[in-house]
């Protein structure tokens, strides 16, 4: 496995999006979709936290964060990544989109990227993500994805698995 930090932070290019490290500067684009351990920033000041905090991760291997940038208006529109940890080769993936951009495509893009980063770059060898209960265009999204509920865990949520033949192909091709 290929764990971060790395040399230079990795930047993902599509033609539609790219993903990529958040800077200080884009801070108050996302300050209502900033999230540290499922609680939301509500000020300029607790985002900028909550980024310490993730970028305080990344540099001790335990997680790589994204800003999904729209390419045609360079403007962060979500983040995405993986969290909590690579025990055992797996990493768990999360996301959050503006809702002005969603229904659109990027997240369904912007996770297709992130996995085959994971799998082709990192090298895990288990991909899973959890959402609410009642968070039905994160379930559809994992659908998309080709993941599979494998619990029903506490308070509501959910957790889903990448299937293990999506693990040895490339995952943008069924995007």
């Amino acid at each position: 496995m290929k764990l971060p930090p790395y040399n230079i932070f990795p930047t993902i290019i599509s033609e539609k999006i790219s993903l990529r490290q958040i800077q200080s500067s884009d801070i108050n684009d996302i300050i209502e979709i900033s999230f540290y351990d499922a609680v939301q920033a509500t000020t300029a000041q607790e985002a900028i936290e909550m980024q310490d905090k993730i970028n305080k991760n990344y540099l001790e291997g335990d997680s790589i964060h994204w800003g999904i940038v729209e390419n045609a208006t360079n403007k962060i529109v979500g983040t995405c990544g993986y969290y909590r940890g690579f025990d055992k080769g797996a990493g768990e993936l999360g996301c959050v989109l503006l809702p002005q951009y969603q229904g659109q495509g990027f997240m369904t893009l912007s996770m297709s990227l992130a996995i085959d980063f994971g799998i082709n770059n990192i090298g895990l060898n288990r991909i899973y993500a959890i959402t609410s209960e009642n968070n039905d265009k994160a379930r559809k999204l994992l659908d998309r994805l080709n993941f599979i509920k494998t619990a029903d865990l506490e308070d509501q949520e959910l957790e889903y698995e990448l299937k293990h033949d999506s693990l040895t192909g490339s995952v943008l091709e069924q995007a």
